[in-house]
């Protein structure tokens, strides 16, 4: 039973620029402008008629454009709830200008160990990982460890979490790894390994979305009674102005925006590509977790009484739930 009729996640990528080089993304590869503000602002106004509340500046690294606190001082003035996920390279230059306008600021940790967070990362980054810690600390900002599981470093969450999240009280949010179009991750997690993150999901100020856990036991999403829900829950924006669909990671149209989202998303050709998501062939199995949280939260169903209990956990330690009272203008 569907919940919610409208889109309710803006994935806004500023640039695909970035200052590392992951092994497991591909991003960093592509050529890419950065995103012009007129055009944001333009765009934050569509999706606030759209019904969007929360708005993820992603990338490549956000950190990157040289407005980010314009931009984010924009979307909090328009009453969005905001988030980022940043590398931290750049943090402790921009950590001061964006102070108080992302509502969940995501540190990103691939090991606890030094050298190993930096082969992933396939640059030297760790030590501004260390240092942004200390710098928001003493901003008063709380930001989350968000820490990519895959086969290799699941064993270190129990060093990540003694470390990060109980010696200085910070969500620890466990991100299983997913594989996209020809980017390879390495061997998929197990069921033991599932097994193994379900039970790290009750462990004080640790966040897991279940419902991830179940989807990849079930094979992940069946074209035949799809799950994903992503070109209706998940508004994708290009640095290009381009409205992609039905995901970033499928990719399959990027159709100009030009002055007009919301024309644009309620048109015809918006409408049949929404009527097949989750029904494409690259669709069958897909257990990307961009898509699938917003998925989750919008329709009744099985997934959503898996998810509702994390999210829950996470807002009540976060606060987050009070932004959704935050007056918009």
């Amino acid at each position: 039973m569907q919940l919610i009729g409208h889109p309710v996640l803006c994935n806004y990528y500023l640039t695909y620029r970035c200052n590392a080089t992951c092994s497991f993304c591909d991003i960093w590869e592509r050529p890419s402008p950065y995103a012009r503000i007129e055009t944001i602002e333009k765009n934050l106004q569509d999706l606030k008629k759209l019904g969007v509340r929360v708005l993820d500046f992603t990338g490549g690294e956000p950190l990157l454009h040289p407005q980010i606190p314009e931009i984010l001082q924009m979307a909090r003035n328009m009453g969005f709830i905001t988030t980022l996920t940043t590398n931290c390279l750049l943090y402790p230059k921009k950590a001061e200008s964006i102070r108080g306008l992302v509502d969940m600021l995501h540190f990103s940790l691939d090991s606890p160990i030094e050298d190993e967070h930096n082969k992933s990362r396939g640059v030297d980054c760790f030590r501004f990982f260390k240092e942004s810690l200390e710098i928001a600390r003493n901003l008063g900002e709380k930001p989350d460890i968000l820490f990519t599981v895959f086969g290799h470093n699941i064993h270190q969450i129990k060093e990540t979490w003694e470390e990060y999240s109980c010696k200085q009280d910070l969500i620890l949010i466990l991100n299983p790894a997913f594989e996209y179009n020809s980017v390879v991750t390495g061997p998929p997690l197990s069921e033991q390994d599932l097994k193994t993150l379900k039970s790290w999901g009750k462990k004080k100020n640790v966040f897991l979305n279940h419902a991830f856990i179940a989807l990849r036991m079930s094979g992940g999403n069946q074209t035949e009674k799809p799950v994903c829900k992503a070109a209706s829950t998940t508004i994708v924006i290009s640095p290009e102005n381009e409205l992609v669909l039905p995901c970033y990671h499928l990719g399959i149209e990027s159709l100009p925006i030009e002055n007009s989202l919301f024309d644009l998303y309620n048109g015809e050709k918006v409408r049949s590509i929404r009527n097949l998501e989750g029904r494409l062939p690259a669709c069958q199995g897909c257990s990307i977790n961009c898509y699938m949280q917003p998925s989750f939260t919008t329709n009744l169903n099985q997934y959503w009484f898996l998810a509702a209990p994390s999210a829950i956990k996470y807002n009540l330690k976060k606060g987050t739930w009070k932004a959704l009272f935050r007056k918009q203008s």
